[in-house]
């Protein structure tokens, strides 16, 4: 049957793909699908802070007369990808969310991740919002405002890559690309129903280096793990820009699809021994975990034993910040973000002493990590705590605590380990709001959480959003 250019908005890469090979659809019927989409729901959703119609339509048309001759570039040529704000793209802005960039450029250049997308033919829609410089793990900032979930507007998608969520949630672009400091696609991913990985540091090149540091990954954010392989395969290899960026796994994460997960050592950690979670997310996560066991896995309730290291990721992540504005006149720092202002300054204060102390933290858990995965294959917990609150804050109503860090306990632990972790929907609340799943792997073995993420979501498909 063919597809209108209504339908074409609601299909996965994988499903547009399809409809290409069939001649069913062509890039310039499903790049206008996703124009109308964003005209129809961005005004009340702001996920993205750059759109620029007459250049996606030309890589539509270029990619659909490559079709007509044969000669596609690679596997997402003609696929619609939105690129978060904070990664280079040739020829548009990258602001970052701040008033303190200079819109001049020059821009001319491209992230790897970009780069990668763009020899493939895809197609690029737009630049996704972020709150400054990616601080925190909601996403407002003083150049864009407030960016909202598509399950209910008056509640934030997360951050920091909330405006990627949005748009892959709302049917406007397949593919976006995030980055994850410290839950910054899984955040959101939890929060909008969608699927997300952070892979193990350096499977995704990343250029220029984060301020950040070794905490900063680039993700790929979309509805199904199948796209996410897809996008996976297309932006992960060697970079020379990026001294830390791994070869090419040996098989493709297309081809991580096992019929049933037997034989795999799986614990559930419903809380890290720390955490305090909302009672509702509880018996979903702890539901989903059963679901493991269905498919053949050895379920057992474990954790790693480690204590909250939040204390010495702050001192990382904030004294990361603190550079970031290093630069920047007084003036300049006068317009940033209230929060962004009194972390960098917190950040600024720290030690050499301290920051070191902090790093050895983050060594012995890693340690911990890389002796829990010789028992256990994966680790499930909930990627969130709680659900979506009320968008345009930092924390939700009551907290006791006025950082985004405080909420998010089980995120930042993966950053400062490496690990590769990710996130998919297992339910809703009440309120029907999405909940979800963490699924964390030992360094390097990302196709195993992805083979792993397929499995459930196989057995377990999950409702997309519906305007």
């Amino acid at each position: 049957m063919t597809v209108t250019k209504t339908d074409a908005a609601d299909l996965t890469a994988a499903e547009l793909l399809r409809e290409y090979e069939a001649g069913t659809l062509s890039p310039v019927e499903a790049a206008q699908a996703v124009l109308d989409r964003i005209e129809r729901d961005d005004p009340a959703l702001n996920a993205f802070c750059l759109v620029d119609e007459e250049t996606t339509l030309d890589m539509a048309r270029a990619a659909a007369d490559r079709r007509a001759r044969g000669a596609t570039l690679g596997p997402l040529d003609g696929v619609p990808v939105s690129i978060k704000d904070v990664l280079l793209t040739r020829g548009w802005p990258t602001l970052r969310g701040s008033t303190t960039i200079d819109p001049a450029g020059p821009w001319d250049e491209d992230a790897p991740s970009v780069a990668r997308l763009r020899e493939q033919g895809a197609v690029f829609v737009g630049k996704t919002t972020t709150p400054e410089f990616a601080w925190k793990g909601v996403t407002d900032n003083p150049l864009t405002g407030v960016t909202r979930n598509p399950w209910a507007t008056s509640r934030t998608p997360g951050g920091s890559s909330g405006g990627a969520a949005a748009a892959v949630a709302a049917g406007m672009a397949p593919l976006a690309l995030g980055t994850d400091g410290g839950g910054s696609v899984r955040i959101p991913a939890a929060f909008t129903g969608t699927f997300t990985i952070k892979p193990t540091y350096g499977r995704i090149p990343h250029y220029p280096a984060s301020p950040f540091g070794t905490l900063a990954h680039v993700g790929p954010m979309t509805y199904t793990v199948a796209d996410a392989a897809l996008l996976l395969d297309a932006i992960c290899g060697p970079d020379g820009r990026d001294w830390s960026s791994l070869a090419p796994p040996d098989v493709p994460f297309t081809e991580a699809r096992p019929d049933d997960l037997t034989g795999l050592r799986v614990a559930f950690s419903p809380d890290l021994g720390f955490a305090k979670v909302d009672p509702e997310i509880a018996a979903s996560v702890a539901a989903a975990a059963e679901v493991f066991a269905e498919l053949g896995a050895k379920v057992e309730q474990a954790g790693p034993g480690f204590g909250d290291p939040v204390e010495e990721f702050e001192v990382l992540w904030f004294a990361g910040a603190a550079k970031v504005v290093d630069h920047l006149p007084p003036e300049a720092r006068a317009r940033l973000d209230p929060g962004l202002r009194e972390i960098c300054e917190q950040g600024a204060g720290y030690s050499a002493l301290e920051y070191l102390t902090a790093t050895a933290r983050r060594m012995e858990l890693g340690r911990i990590m890389g002796l829990f995965h010789e028992r256990y294959d994966l680790l499930l917990t909930p990627t969130m705590p709680i659900a979506a609150f009320e968008a345009g804050l930092e924390v939700p109503p009551g907290s006791p605590s006025p950082r985004w860090t405080s909420w998010t306990p089980f995120t930042y632990p993966f950053n400062m380990t490496q690990q590769p972790a990710a996130s998919l929907p297992c339910g809703f609340t009440s309120a029907g709001l999405p909940i979800g799943l963490q699924v964390v792997g030992a360094r390097h073995a990302d196709a195993l959480v992805m083979a792993a993420c397929h499995a459930f979501e196989r057995a377990r498909p999950w409702k997309r959003w519906t305007p």
